[in-house]
Parts: structure tokens; sequence; C-alpha cells
């Protein structure tokens, strides 16, 4: 499934804070912590837990949220289907990034073992 622009400009729009406690909520029902999804997403992004929690206390939209993210270097490993888009498949980098967090977010859920979730190679 290709993103459209009308997909992706929806993306750019949405506001990290709101959907922070739907992440927080996903992968605590599955037995893991908020410090768990706190050092994943840090790990993607490059932000330090005190950068974090700004953008979880503001008004940052995704666009601004990965504007200021240095990703892993590592983060071209992440691949696969979210949310039923093929994240290497995918071209507009904003929306690709989203959708490698979102598959990093749902590993955890999935109990993968953090060393695997954050491909030290």
């Amino acid at each position: 499934m290709a993103s459209t622009p009308e997909h992706d400009a929806r993306i750019a729009k949405m506001v990290f804070s709101t959907i922070w406690p739907l992440y927080v909520n996903k992968i605590e029902k599955k037995g893991r912590t908020e410090s768990e999804l706190r050092q994943v997403v840090c790990w993607l992004t490059g932000y330090s837990d005190r950068q974090l929690q700004k953008h979880i206390d503001g008004d940052t939209t995704y666009a601004e949220f990965f504007e200021g993210a240095t990703l892993h270097p590592n983060a071209h490993l992440i691949n696969g289907v979210v949310c039923g888009y093929r994240i290497e498949e995918i071209e507009t980098v904003l929306t690709r990034d989203c959708r490698r967090m979102e598959k990093l977010i749902e590993e955890l859920a999935r109990g993968r073992k953090m060393e695997k979730i954050l491909r030290s190679d």
C-alpha cells in the first residue's frame, strides 16, 4: 500500500503528545513499561529522556518531532510491514520515520527482546 500526499500531510500534523498515551497503553497492556518505550524512542530519535519529555508535555507535531531528531545510524535496518505499509517502500521520509517508530513499538508490545529491537547490527 502506497501512502498518499494527503496521508503524509495528516501524519505531519498529528500532535505527538496526543499519540504518546496510546503508545504507553499499547505496551503496558502487553506487560512492557513506559521506561522501555522511552528507551526505544530515544534510541531511534537520538533524543535524551529530557528532550523526549518536552515533546510529550508540549504540542509538537510529528513533522517537528522528526525534524529535530537525529535518527540512529541503524534505523535503516527497521523494515517490514506496519499498519499495512511496507516500511522500505515508503518514499516520504517523515512517514517512513513514523512507521519505523511504530514498528519498534509494535515489536516492544509483542515481547521482542530489547537488543533485537535496538538493531545492534
